[in-house]
């Protein structure tokens, strides 16, 4: 009787185990479908960013050019500036100002004080006489 009462235990301790295992097994299923949806939603997110990063990569590319472009266009800005700084002292502009108040021309504020014709032209708009019709 001992060893049939030996063998119901085994018995009983191997079918608890087996369901033990089988509960692992279930749990274990479910584990690895939330890792799986996980995987998916991080792999999806990151093929997201790549593209995003694509666009940036794109704009920065085009946007680098241009300000090449920019710097190339105007790298003699500065030295146009140092010559006009280098010409005579503000004072002639104060002179073509008050000439182009009196009403003199563009060219004989180029002629007289030295000014381009842009910067006589550029005096004689912002301070010269208004034209009346």
């Amino acid at each position: 009787m001992l060893n049939l009462n030996a063998i119901n235990v085994f018995d009983i301790a191997a079918a608890a185990l087996g369901a033990c295992a089988l509960f692992a097994v279930f749990m274990l299923s479910i584990s690895v479908r939330r890792w799986r949806r996980r995987c998916a939603a991080v792999e999806s997110t990151l093929a997201d960013i790549r593209r995003e990063l694509e666009v940036m990569a794109s704009i920065s590319l085009r946007t680098g050019r241009r300000v090449k472009r920019i710097e190339h266009e105007y790298s003699g800005v500065a030295d146009r500036i140092e010559s006009v700084e280098l010409r005579d002292p503000p004072q002639r502009f104060d002179q073509a100002i008050d000439s182009a108040r009196r009403g003199a021309d563009p060219g004989r504020l180029a002629q007289q004080f030295g000014l381009s014709r842009v910067e006589a032209d550029l005096v004689t708009r912002l301070h010269g006489r208004k034209k009346t019709a």
